[in-house]
Order: C-alpha cells, then sequence, then structure tokens
C-alpha cells in the first residue's frame, strides 16, 4: 500500500545513498533531511505497531550522538543545518513512536488512511458510543442542576464516568490485538486487501478512542466546577 522512496542524493557529492543512511557512503559527510522516508525508516524498524520500548530508546540515544548538532560545530554550514534537521526530525520521531496510539495514527497517515481530525472526530458520535453518550449526557444535565444543592453530586459523576473508563479499557484491548494482527500480516507480507482491513478497523476505533477521552476530559471539566 503506497509507494516507498527507496534513495536520496547526498548535496555534497552527489552520490546516491540507501533511505534509511544517515550519512553518504561515497564522502561520509551527514545527509540533508530532502528525501528521508519515515519515521520507522529513520530508526531502522519494519513499519510495525508493536515495537520494544528499550531497543526504541536505544536507537533514539545512539542517532542522538551522531547528529548532535557539537560535534558539527566546525562544519561546514550545510553540515550543521543537516545535524540540525535530523536532530529535530529524531526527536520527533521518538516522541510519536514511543506512545502506542500515536504510532497507530503515524502508520495510519503513512498508508493514506489518517483518522479525520477537527469537528468530524470531537463531534461525530461514533455510532458504537451512542448508548454511553445519551446516558452520560442525560446525568451531567441531572447533576448540573443538582450541583449546589446536594453535596453527593461528585459521587454521581464519577459513578456516571465507569461505563466510559471501561469503554475505553475495551478499546485499548481492541488497539493490542489489531496492531497484533497487522504486524502479522505485515511479517507474512500479506496482500493489501487484508492490510487495508485491519488499517480500516484501526482507524475506526482510533476515532472512537478520541471520542472517548474528548468524553471523559468533559467529565474533568463538570468535577472542577
Amino acid at each position: 500500500m503506497g509507494s516507498a522512496v527507496t534513495l536520496q542524493v547526498c548535496r555534497e557529492c552527489g552520490g546516491g545513498a540507501p533511505i534509511d543512511a544517515h550519512f553518504c557512503p561515497q564522502c561520509t559527510k551527514i545527509l540533508s533531511l530532502g528525501r528521508h522516508g519515515d519515521y520507522f525508516t529513520f530508526f531502522g524498524l519494519p513499519r510495525k505497531l508493536n515495537l520494544d520500548a528499550a531497543d526504541l530508546e536505544q536507537r533514539f540515544r545512539a542517532l542522538s550522538r551522531l547528529f548532535h548538532p557539537d560535534y558539527f560545530y566546525n562544519a561546514t554550514p550545510a553540515e550543521r543545518r543537516a545535524s540540525l534537521e535530523r536532530s529535530s526530525y529524531l526527536n520527533d520521531g521518538y516522541r510519536t513512536l514511543r506512545q502506542p496510539a500515536a504510532r497507530i495514527e503515524y502508520l495510519l497517515s503513512l498508508e493514506g488512511m489518517s483518522p479525520a481530525r477537527g469537528e468530524d472526530r470531537t463531534v461525530r458520535v461514533p455510532p458504537a458510543l451512542l448508548e454511553e453518550v445519551f446516558a452520560l449526557n442525560e446525568e451531567l444535565d441531572e447533576i448540573r442542576q443538582m450541583r449546589g444543592k446536594n453535596e453527593g453530586w461528585k459521587e454521581r459523576i464519577e459513578r456516571a464516568r465507569i461505563p466510559i473508563e471501561e469503554k475505553r479499557r475495551a478499546h485499548e484491548a481492541k488497539l493490542r490485538e489489531l496492531s497484533a494482527e497487522w504486524d502479522a500480516l505485515a511479517d507474512r507480507g500479506a496482500p493489501d486487501a487484508k492490510r487495508r482491513a485491519v488499517l480500516e478497523a484501526l482507524r475506526e476505533r482510533i476515532r472512537e478512542r478520541n471520542y472517548i477521552n474528548n468524553l471523559l476530559a468533559g467529565v474533568e471539566r463538570e468535577l472542577s466546577v
């Protein structure tokens, strides 16, 4: 699914380098961040969702040392710029890949299936959550009316949050299951049709997860009033 760039060009000598290379094989200069692939490629990792956290951190620290601007203090302006670009991209990539949900959203964007942003994600109620959302809104409306008249309103909000928390835990479990399924398909080199089905399921679960998080944030706001 999608086409991957496999070659980058060194601006210093004009030689070609693999997309996952950080230094030119011909002149050994640090490569600019032009055609750099993606975060997975940058870290030398397969495009999979279950990553070893310790391995990811080790790769991050090793690359941080390679790109650190201090090592390029006396280098050419182009090399100093390249070290800053790669250091910044490295930090962004690490922040994304170390969080499972952010990793899933990033993979979806790479595969051209990014979850909807803005109003579609935060306002439209996912069909699977209609019952919980309706019950929570009714409960919150009643609690707002009793706030200040009854000291038990906070406990009532806490109870109203329980089914939403349970829904979130169920979604986290489903995301882990789908992530494992994606990795298995990637290992087997499965056809695009099978992979797309898993990606679509991941996208829908992420949308629902984001909506659930917004609901819980709304409950927190009610408690802080």
